[in-house]
């Protein structure tokens, strides 16, 4: 079989480096294969990438010892321009790739720039922004994109070029569950009915699962495990060491392993796997067979009306929005017909497709947007009469991406410029920054340069600088992208911690796995408006609704609503877990009908 990808003892040193990013990396990939590149952040995944387009070392220049061949040639050897003919790279960053006033015009450049035939652009860009689901953006402003619509114009233009490889850092990190399912099923038809070879860094097990052919794990710079991924995934232990997620399905198919339930090669790795197996647990002749009468599930919104009339007593609103419309210069609709009221010390989550309005609603909570229609009261001020650097004080606003507000030449510089022109005394400057650093894990780094660290580093340091000014209400949006479990971990416990101290938090986020965990409420929108307004498992049942907004929820609330006949209630994660040790461990069952 032809060899489209080797790599022969490659080390890199990145210029001014003290330590590789690539430590003698061996490894061969075939023709029309689909590969998974995982590891945890920093251990030489996008390095590699580069390496695999000529980018490094002709670019980033640096140290490149060993041999990179795509297609049997030597990349040093062959210009990138001519290189891109071959190997179609998706950068982590979308935005660093866009270059077109419009979408249309965006999709085509690469293509014209090759030479490619008119009538044939034209079909390659209508094709292409299909498989990405931008049928109809063809005239849209790439600067009204939404940071998911962008990825998603990044990929589409990859596609454009149908290079026989493409290399992907991450292509959908930014996007909502559907989004990501619709582009890995094109990359996988690709693969399979066009013999593309496929190269994706990816942080998710979930999408490559049924779809790599192998996945190779990268852990400081060193190839540390090479394998089918079936053989990964049901290995807890070597993921939580490679700082990999597992599988939802698969830690609970760990927890039945542990108690000496099942064999680990029974360990599920998808829903389906994971209600027969407890199916056959729960009814397996050792065990107890006592039938007990269902349990009254609550009724749809009572959690969340309880906490209303709780806090409504309390006279805590903190943020009130009402019949809000924002429409952009281009007459494109932001967000109509808007109606929420937020209580002080909530956790919210803000969910939804890209471009349903997610990013522009929680503009309007800092001011940074002002609305067409209708009014937003934040702790009492209107934000059309107060200026966004007033509201700052109370509304502390971390960007989707943080590159988008760090621009000093230190950590402790970039944590100093709010609170200077918050108007801070050098001894309340101080003392904010520890306690930020420390808050944030960035002890260590006070004097680094932030564009030395990683994208996540820089992420902590984004919202740092904003928990450094103690703002009541943080609004963040998708903390968790392009972050490794470690760091998704992290940053969704110091969420946690704040929000425990009684800071109020709206989160916009594409993990329902984290939304269903750590939120209170979930709001889901749809072009704009308001589709669902619950707590997580109870809007993750609406099957219908959910489906409609291009959400997919998580992995244990589709198991929960499958196993539903069995007679028992569950409203999180844990108590999920817990009814169905209990239904094991006695062997409760509801019988079939």
């Amino acid at each position: 079989m032809e060899t489209v990808i080797e790599l022969r003892d490659v080390s890199y040193r990145y210029p001014r480096a003290e330590e590789e990013s690539l430590k003698q990396v061996s490894l061969a990939v075939a023709k029309g294969k689909f590969i998974a590149l995982m590891g945890p952040t920093g251990a030489g995944k996008t390095t590699l990438s580069l390496c695999l387009n000529g980018l490094i070392p002709q670019f980033l220049q640096g140290e490149l010892q060993g041999e990179v061949r795509i297609g049997g040639e030597e990349t040093r050897e062959v210009r990138v321009q001519d290189l891109a003919k071959q190997v179609g790279l998706v950068l982590q960053d979308a935005e660093s790739q866009i270059v077109g006033r419009t979408v249309g015009e965006d999709v085509a450049f690469g293509p014209r720039n090759f030479g490619v035939p008119l009538q044939e652009i034209h079909r390659r860009v209508a094709q292409a922004l299909a498989k990405v689901r931008l049928n109809g953006y063809d005239q849209r402003s790439t600067a009204e994109l939404s940071g998911g619509e962008k990825q998603r114009l990044v990929i589409a233009g990859v596609l454009a070029l149908e290079p026989e490889l493409l290399v992907m850092d991450e292509p959908a990190s930014e996007l909502d569950p559907e989004g990501r399912f619709q582009v890995y099923r094109t990359l996988d038809d690709l693969c399979r009915e066009k013999e593309r070879t496929i190269l994706v860094v990816e942080h998710s097990s979930e999408e490559i699962l049924h779809r790599a052919h192998e996945v190779i794990v990268l852990k400081h710079g060193k190839v540390a495990w090479q394998g089918i991924p079936e053989q990964l995934f049901r290995n807890i232990p070597l993921l939580q060491e490679f700082g990999i997620k597992p599988l939802p399905v698969s830690l609970l198919g760990w927890s039945f392993w542990q108690r000496g339930w099942i064999e680990g090669q029974d360990i599920p790795l998808d829903v389906a796997e994971a209600e027969s197996l407890i199916r056959n647990l729960i009814g397996r002749p050792s065990l107890q067979n006592r039938v007990v009468p269902p349990s009254e599930p609550p009724a749809r919104g009572k959690v969340h009306q309880e906490k209303e009339a709780e806090k409504s007593s309390l006279n805590s609103a903190l943020i009130q929005i009402t019949q809000l419309v924002h429409r952009f210069e281009s007459g494109q609709i932001g967000v109509q017909g808007i109606d929420l009221t937020i209580e002080k010390g909530e956790f919210v989550a803000l969910a939804g497709s890209n471009g349903a309005g997610k990013t522009t609603l929680a503009k309007h909570i800092n001011g940074l947007l002002k609305p067409t229609e209708g009014e937003v009261i934040v702790k009492g001020l209107n934000t059309k009469d107060v200026d966004t650097a007033q509201l700052a004080k109370t509304v502390g606003y971390v960007f989707q991406n943080p590159d988008h507000q760090i621009f000093s030449v230190s950590v402790e510089k970039e944590l100093e410029f709010g609170l200077k022109n918050a108007g801070f005394t050098r001894t309340e400057i101080a003392e904010r920054i520890t306690q930020a650093l420390a808050l944030t894990g960035l002890e260590n780094y006070r004097q680094v340069h932030p564009y030395t660290l990683s994208k996540g580093e820089r992420q902590f340091i984004a919202v740092a600088s904003v928990l450094a000014l103690t703002p009541e209400i943080l609004v963040i949006d998708e903390p968790t992208t392009g972050l490794d479990w470690v760091g998704v971990e992290k940053i969704m416990k110091l969420l946690q911690q704040l929000h425990r101290k009684g800071t109020t938090i709206l989160m916009i986020s594409h993990d329902m796995d984290s939304v269903a965990d750590y939120a209170e409420r979930v709001i889901i929108l749809r072009e704009g408006q308001v589709m669902i307004d619950a707590p997580p498992w109870e809007a993750f049942a609406d099957e219908s609704m959910l489906r409609q907004a291009a959400v997919l929820p998580p992995q244990l609330c589709v198991l929960n609503q499958r196993l539903q006949d069995l007679g028992y209630s569950a409203q999180s994660a844990e108590e999920f877990r817990q009814a169905l040790f209990q239904l094991i461990e006695e062997g409760e069952r509801k019988p079939c009908l």
